[in-house]
């Protein structure tokens, strides 16, 4: 019987081909099954161990912020309790009238809304008082000489404490700290307000600050033409005239070609608001040259400055010390600083802690204290460290006889 003749043998062999190929490929797989190693679990603890340490330290974290947020919370309850006994001795000790609260009465011979001294003294009453929980101060202004005795009676009766804010109405505090002995009288008074048992005071020095003053206008006048100053204030009272010599000493020892000049503008004593007055005053003196003007005055110091700015002449300020900064409209030269306001804003926290008290007197210092003296605005260096050597020279007396020959020439008769 003959063989059969394949028709395709190329078929069948690559159908061969394929077929080992394929148990190879089978064979490697079951060699690679058998040889590869067991998995590492080594790693995978190690990741279990270092997320437990990281909830250990998450936990930590969290009981340190606990006991941190319970310490904060017992501190400021700590600090309200004491805050709350402040505020009861406070109550206790000026609680003139039994009601349970504090009431600032402020007194003030000028507009409480003047921009320059009386101002600065309402401001700081009200800082004080917002401060220290007490209620909204009650305010007097534009108190007349004549009628002050009335006028601080009257708001004695309403309040714990009176502040008045400067002398020319004190003179009847004699008898009212007696006649009210339960409020708390503080005054402002200056310099020559005799020591009354029932009032506390504080005060500068004339001299120390208007020598100051001097020294600072002179230094700015360098950059100019002219030598003279106005000095414009209201009627030469005692204190007017020692601001005035001690200005005048300032300037000539700084350069003894220049001058100054007094010109009343007031129609009565104490009449330191007379706008009209004041600037018919500054016009004068701009007509015959001046360079300088020192606005010696309570409302119509603002006026004045504001004419004598636009004018070109240089500015100050009389007793704001704020004058400096860039919430002042007006462009002062140089801020010639008594600020009843900040002898306020000092010695309150004395009064309210006992460390002030009725009958005694608290003296701000050129050199000694930060709140009084004259700041060039902006000073160069050269003028600032000239500043500086005349209130070192204040502050180690370099300057007392000739501020007490000033003073007896000022007051005598």
């Amino acid at each position: 019987m003959p063989k059969k003749i394949l028709k395709h043998p190329m078929r069948l062999f690559a159908l061969l081909v394929a077929i080992a190929l394929f148990a190879a490929a089978c064979g490697n797989d079951s060699s690679d099954d058998t040889t590869s190693p067991p998995p590492d679990d080594s790693s995978a603890a190690d990741d279990n161990a270092d997320d437990a340490a990281d909830d250990e330290m998450a936990d930590d974290e969290m009981a340190d912020d606990e006991m941190a947020d319970d310490e904060m919370a017992d501190d400021e309850m700590a600090d309200d309790e004491m805050a709350d006994d402040e505020m009861d001795q406070i109550v206790a000790d000026f609680d003139a009238n039994g009601d349970g609260s504090i009431t600032i009465g402020v007194a003030a011979a000028g507009p409480a809304n003047d921009g320059a001294y009386y101002q600065a003294v309402v401001d700081a009453a009200q800082a004080v008082s917002e401060e220290n929980g007490f209620n909204e101060p009650i305010v007097v202004d534009e108190i007349d000489a004549a009628d002050a005795a009335t006028a601080l009676a009257d708001l004695a009766a309403q309040v714990d404490i009176v502040i008045v804010g400067a002398s020319e109405i004190a003179e009847p505090l004699g008898d009212l700290t007696e006649q009210f002995s339960d409020v708390f009288w503080y005054c402002n008074c200056g310099a020559g307000f005799p020591d009354t048992p029932g009032l506390a005071q504080s005060l500068d020095d004339g001299s120390e600050i208007a020598y100051t003053a001097g020294v600072a206008t002179a230094l700015l006048m360098e950059s100019g033409d002219s030598s003279d100053v106005a000095f414009i204030g209201c009627c030469d009272l005692g204190f007017e005239k020692e601001f005035f010599l001690a200005f005048q000493l300032g300037l000539t020892d700084t350069n003894p070609d220049y001058s100054v000049t007094y010109v009343p503008s007031g129609d009565f004593p104490f009449d330191f608001d007379n706008v009209a007055n004041a600037t018919e005053a500054l016009n004068n003196a701009i007509a015959d040259g001046a360079g300088a003007v020192v606005p010696y005055l309570g409302g119509a110091h603002r006026p004045v400055v504001e004419a004598a700015e636009e004018a070109g002449l240089i500015t100050m300020s009389a007793g704001a010390s704020n004058v400096c900064g860039a919430s002042e409209e007006l462009d002062y030269d140089i801020a010639v600083r008594f600020d009843g306001g900040d002898y306020v804003n000092a010695i309150f926290p004395q009064i309210l802690s006992g460390d002030v008290q009725e009958g005694q007197t608290k003296r701000f210092l050129v050199g000694i204290d930060p709140e009084p003296g004259a700041v060039i605005c902006d000073a160069t260096p050269e003028q600032q460290a000239a500043m500086d050597e005349v209130y070192a020279r204040i502050a180690n007396g370099e300057l007392a006889e000739a501020f007490g020959a000033i003073k007896g020439e000022a007051y005598a008769g």
